[in-house]
């Protein structure tokens, strides 16, 4: 049973479809850590052209589905709730295998430091229990709808 369902997390973050890509959150302390699943479809959109006869998750998408995990680790906390987390640097990211219709990623992201609203996480993202991608993200915490 999910800790927290899509409509939850919608709740938390501003992705909708096609751009929400975490399914549920299976675990999170908030501020800390948060764990999430993601299944992957052969009805996703990018598929119909990354590749059509090996159809393959593109690894930027991987990347963003483990940021959105990390945002709903730090935006869960109060000081953080109704704001929005953007990129803010991707330090390293390392494509370990490829993630195919079928899969279900099992994405991690653990918030290692934040000083305003400027913070670091450390990214992994699993398929079976073997590593797909890690990364290392910075993020920045904005106002929320109508910022520039």
């Amino acid at each position: 049973m999910p800790l927290l369902t899509t409509k939850e997390i919608m709740d938390i973050i501003p992705h909708r479809q096609p751009f929400l890509l975490i399914d549920t959150i299976e675990e999170l302390e908030p501020g800390i850590r948060a764990v999430g699943k993601k299944c992957v479809s052969y009805n996703e959109p990018y598929f119909a052209g990354h590749f059509p006869e090996e159809p393959v998750m593109p690894g930027v998408l991987i990347v963003e589905a483990l940021a959105q995990t990390g945002a709903v680790a730090i935006l869960s906390q109060p000081d953080f709730r109704g704001k929005t987390a953007y990129f803010g640097a991707i330090q390293s990211a390392k494509f370990k295998r490829k993630v195919v219709p079928g899969d279900v990623l099992t994405l991690e992201t653990e918030i290692v430091k934040v000083k305003g609203p400027i913070g670091q996480g450390k990214a992994t993202a699993y398929v079976d229990g073997a590593v797909a991608v890690v990364a290392e993200l910075t993020f920045a915490i904005g106002t929320g709808k109508n910022e520039k």
